[in-house]
């Protein structure tokens, strides 16, 4: 099993900036990709941004340009630079971790971003 566990977020003005970080800790040996999913109200869950072991990255159109993921191997920990926020990106964001070998998700437990405008 892996468990992740996030921390940051909170509320933040419009064009503001924001950073998010999950640690992993657990069977580490497991993980592949790592990234950031968010989920508003009323709405299914979405990818943000993956980062791979050797530090690929996919962004949502949405937020290219404006965040960045990132990735400490030693430490396992993923990490979300969010820039320019705007209201449009107030959601719990969650921490996720596949699994290297099966397609399994683990999932953290959420932490929220508001963006005030």
């Amino acid at each position: 099993q892996v468990q992740l566990v996030e921390s940051g977020g909170g509320l933040v003005q419009a064009g503001g900036s924001l950073g998010l970080s999950c640690a992993a800790s657990g069977s580490i040996f497991s993980i592949g990709a790592m990234g950031w999913y968010r989920q508003a109200p009323g709405k299914q869950r979405e990818l943000v941004a993956t980062i791979t072991s050797g530090g690929s990255t996919n962004y949502a159109d949405s937020v290219k340009g404006r965040f960045t993921i990132s990735r400490d191997n030693a430490k396992n920990t993923v990490a979300l630079q969010m820039s320019s926020l705007k209201p449009e990106d107030t959601s719990v964001y969650y921490c996720n971790a596949r699994h290297k070998r099966y397609p399994y998700d683990y999932w953290g437990q959420g932490t929220q971003v508001t963006v005030s405008s």
